[in-house]
């Protein structure tokens, strides 16, 4: 009686391994789908004569990157807009381009997340409320020097070149640091200011 409840508990501890092993292989598989940068929307306005882009990116960060975060590694996102006059007969012309760099970092001391934009600042409590600004990003207001339909493009991305040195390298070894929106591109007409999505 002995040997067949031993063997019993044997199998129900094989068992409860097993379902532990395919919870985790699960939730790994559900996490990793939502890794990453991408696009939500996309606006086109007027301000002061002029037009502004912008765009409102999803970020979620991996446990590689949330864990380098929390021991202290400072993160640069870098949002960019490109404007562009397609052209039939020759390479398409870029009339503008516009750059901006984020930093965020945490203080384990604090326990807070900042933003930084050059000499602006902001403190968060969570991860996520300084994420949520983050993912709204705008252009400087650019000139569209003749009528016509022009492109927009958006990107944002995470910039490995400004992390510590060792991290460089492994970020350059695996996929864990490649957070990246790629070019997001939609149509902008200036008369009415319409915006018209194209993937690419």
């Amino acid at each position: 009686m002995m040997v067949f409840f031993m063997r019993y508990c044997k199998k129900m501890l094989e068992l409860a391994r097993f379902h532990a092993i395919l919870l985790l292989l699960l939730l790994n598989i559900s996490a990793v789908s939502a890794e990453g940068i991408r696009v939500l929307k996309t606006e086109a306005r007027i301000v002061d004569g002029r037009y502004q882009f912008s765009a409102d990116f999803d970020i979620s960060l991996n446990f590689v990157v949330d864990q380098a975060l929390t021991l202290g590694v400072p993160l640069y996102f870098i949002s960019e807009f490109t404007l562009i006059r397609p052209r039939w007969y020759w390479l398409d012309e870029v009339i503008a381009e516009n750059e901006q760099t984020t930093k965020l970092s945490y203080n384990k001391l604090t326990r807070q997340y900042r933003i930084t934009r050059g000499s602006l600042f902001q403190n968060f409590s969570s991860l996520g409320d300084a994420l949520r600004v983050i993912s709204h990003q705008s252009s400087a207001p650019m000139i569209l020097p003749k009528m016509g339909d022009y492109i927009v493009a958006a990107r944002m991305r995470l910039d490995i070149t400004q992390l510590p040195k060792p991290l460089q390298v492994n970020a350059m070894a695996t996929q864990d640091w490649n957070l990246d929106s790629n070019w997001y591109r939609w149509i902008v007409h200036p008369i009415g200011i319409s915006a018209e999505r194209e993937r690419g």
